[in-house]
Order: structure tokens, then sequence, then C-alpha cells
């Protein structure tokens, strides 16, 4: 009896050659890891020979692994800088179908919104971080929602940097409430300072990362950047500054009210958090549901809503978010 041949899926194979071999050091990556990471991602052999690179896979996988190639190299063209988050940021832009069903050519060329701080230059690693760099440059408020991971806090510092450093404000005010909504701090040994710093250490880290840490210590001493509690916030009106409110999901309605009421003349105000982690006694009752339902739709007010799909930390990051919350629809 004659067995049936199981059909094999059909194979294409593409050849791309890049006209500066200088670049393709970096392109690579050390001892090849970033033509591995895309073979892994995508289950496309990828083999190089002088300037040119073959792609073999299935035809969608291997003109994705194309793509992303393009779009690393298109980066390094322009004088950025390419990492293991780079690439696998590209990777996943690079399965996010656009409003026409089919994948986006912008995922080829090099990200037309970045932003510059003194020690790097930022790009979106998501099609969601560019939604949200967009509107950190456009808009006076902007609520940023989602996970862990997907960059809300950090591209939000990042934006505040540049535009102190730029000079078009004068201080930079980072805030997030403290332990808890009710911020019963009293228990924790130390002064203020030393009271409230564990939890304000991620917008430290951030800023670290954006600026030498002599200006950034020197900016804080000058009062140019302010990092408090949300409670420091209560009876002042904040002009020409950039304000970041994090972890707004542990605010109570009356303390977002007050916050969001600081805004003064010629500011920008960005509140992140993540709705699903609310660590209130009562999470029905989260400040940031709460001014996003009141907000939502209001002229120059963003809101931007992650998911685990635009996580770029680690990559069991967002299987870790995933496994937790379930998958995204």
């Amino acid at each position: 009896m004659a067995q049936k041949k199981e059909a094999q899926a059909p194979r294409a194979r593409l050849e791309i050659e890049f006209d500066q071999p200088h670049l393709l050091g970096p392109l690579f990556g050390e001892f090849d890891r970033n033509l591995v990471a895309i073979e892994d991602r995508l289950g496309v052999y990828i083999a190089a020979r002088g300037n040119k690179i073959q792609i073999e896979g299935e035809p969608e996988a291997a003109a994705r692994a194309r793509d992303v190639l393009t779009g690393l190299y298109n980066r390094l063209d322009q004088g950025q800088d390419i990492d293991a988050g780079a690439v696998d940021g590209v990777i996943a832009m690079s399965g996010q179908p656009t409003l026409d069903g089919i994948v986006s050519d912008d995922v080829a060329e090099a990200p037309k919104v970045m932003i510059r701080t003194r020690k790097k230059t930022i790009v979106p690693r998501s099609k969601t971080q560019v939604t949200y760099m967009e509107a950190l440059g456009r808009d006076d408020l902007i609520f940023a929602l989602g996970p862990a991971g997907t960059g809300k806090t950090y591209l939000a510092v990042a934006q505040a940097v540049q535009q102190l450093i730029g000079g078009s404000v004068d201080r930079l005010i980072l805030s997030r409430p403290a332990v808890e909504a009710g911020e019963r701090l009293g228990f924790l040994p130390g002064d203020m300072k030393e009271k409230v710093d564990p939890y304000l250490r991620p917008l430290y880290d951030a800023l670290y990362d954006m600026l030498p840490a002599e200006q950034v210590e020197r900016r804080i001493t000058s009062g140019e950047i302010e990092i408090a509690p949300i409670a420091f916030m209560r009876g002042r009106t904040l002009s020409d500054a950039f304000i970041i409110l994090d972890e707004a999901q542990n605010t109570t309605p009356a303390q977002m009210k007050m916050f969001l009421t600081r805004f003064g003349m010629r500011s920008r105000m960005v509140v992140c958090g993540d709705p699903l982690q609310v660590d209130l006694p009562n999470p029905g009752q989260s400040g940031l549901a709460d001014a996003v339902t009141k907000l939502e739709g209001i002229s120059k007010i963003a809101t931007v809503r992650f998911t685990v799909a635009d996580v770029v930390r680690h990559p069991l990051v967002g299987k870790i978010v995933e496994a937790y919350e379930g998958p995204t629809a």
C-alpha cells in the first residue's frame, strides 16, 4: 500500500546585498549573535558571503528576516547603535500587521522618531512605542498604560531629559506613590529622603541612563530635577516643567485629581501605570482608571495602551507577564 507523502511547506531563498561592508560586523553582532537571534525567532537559515546575505525559510519568515536585517542595517547607517534589545524589538515589529493586514514597510527603515539625551539616542522598539514617542513630543498630558517592561516610564524620562537639556522646560519633576497610596512611611528608619528613596529608585536609574552621574547630582542639588513622593506635590503649581507620575495605578481618585491640577503654564505631564497591578486595599478605587475614564478624548490629552507584545526587556519578561495576565487579544 502506497504511503502518502506529507506535503512540504514552500521554501523561499532571498538575497540582500549591502554596500557598506564595515557595517556588517555590528550588524551580525559578536559571534554572529544577531543573526542567530533572527534565525531562532523566525525559523530561517542565514548565510553570509562577503557583503551578501542569503536567507532561506518559509516565504513570510524569510521576508520578515530580510526586513529585520535591512532595518538594523539602516539604523547603523544613520549612526545608531544596535544591541540585543534593538534586535528583539525590530523582530517583534516585523510581525505586527498594519491596518491593511500586511507587514509594515517601516520595519526596514530607520525610525523617524527618536529621543536624544547626553548619553544615548533612543529609538522605538515596538509600534506602540512609536505612537507613545510621538505623543510625548506633541501632547500636553499623556496617560501611558500597560505592563512592566514596555518602556512607559523610561521613554517619558528620556523625553523629559531631552527637553530639559534643550531648554524647553526649566525643571524635571518625577513622582510616584511611596510604598502604597496611603504613603505610611513613618515606620521606616531615617529622614524623609532616606524613607522614600528606595521607592523612587527606578526613576533615579532611568535618569542615570540618560545623563552623566555628575550632571544628575548637580541638577538635583540645584532643583532642576526633583524626585519626590506624590504627597509633596500638594498645594503647588508646577510651571515650565516636565512632570512624570509613575506607578499611578496606586493613587486614589483624590490624589490623582490633586496631582493633575498641579499643571502650570508651559508644562507637560506624563502619567504612567499598570491598571492590572493595583496595590490599593480596594483596587476598584484606582485614581488612574478614574482619570482615564473622565479625561480620555479631550484635546491635547493622549492615552497610549501597551500590551505584553510591547515588552522590551528580556524575552522571558513578556512570557512571564502573559502567564500571569493571559495572552493578549
